[in-house]
């Protein structure tokens, strides 16, 4: 059963001498049956949409043809080019134009800005300096001041201690020690009036 399956059910078509010796030279050519070719060729028409009774058009004709279709093709391009693309690359260049205008003056303005605010800033920055000169030159001063003040509260307190030795030296002389009391009176003396 299975062999009736696959079996084809062959026919045999009627052709003239001339299309025999067509069919058997083009076997030859492309190295294939009869059959195959013929299935073939009937593959082809029916693909292509070739109706066998209408003759060929020349060789000529269909150049003519391919030519009439390429030089619409390049019409239809121009046009284009002309009406639709053509603008569209003016339009761009006088956007881009403008844009660089637009960016230049603004770059201008922004560093103009720039340099206006480093002067600015550089003003105030001088006059801070200026100040912490001045408040420096103050701080200083005063240090010096402070210093001379300690060197002198130093220098008194260096007097005491020795007036105040010198008292007690002599509150601790006896009443023998008369000659060492008038040496401690002349040197308090001498502490006290400084010439």
């Amino acid at each position: 059963m299975e062999r009736n399956k696959n079996k084809t059910a062959l026919t045999s078509v009627g052709i003239d001498h001339s299309t025999n010796r067509l069919i058997d030279k083009l076997c030859k050519r492309y190295n294939l049956k009869k059959g195959e070719i013929v299935k073939l060729a009937f593959e082809y028409m029916e693909k292509a949409c070739i109706n066998p009774s209408e003759p060929p058009e020349s060789v000529k004709a269909e150049l003519a043809k391919v030519n009439k279709r390429q030089d619409d093709l390049i019409r239809f391009v121009r046009h284009f080019e002309e009406e639709q693309l053509n603008p569209m690359i003016r339009a761009t260049h006088s956007i881009s134009v403008r844009f660089d205008g637009v960016v230049k003056a603004l770059e201008t303005f922004i560093l103009s800005q720039l340099e206006k605010n480093q002067e600015k800033n550089n003003a105030v920055l001088q006059k801070i300096s200026d100040q912490f000169g001045k408040y420096a030159d103050i701080i200083n001063n005063q240090g010096k001041q402070i210093n001379t003040l300690y060197q002198l509260h130093q220098r008194d307190n260096k007097k005491l201690l020795d007036l105040i030795m010198l008292y007690a030296e002599l509150a601790a002389c006896g009443v023998m020690d008369g000659k060492r009391k008038e040496n401690l009176k002349a040197e308090i003396y001498k502490l006290i009036n400084p010439e």
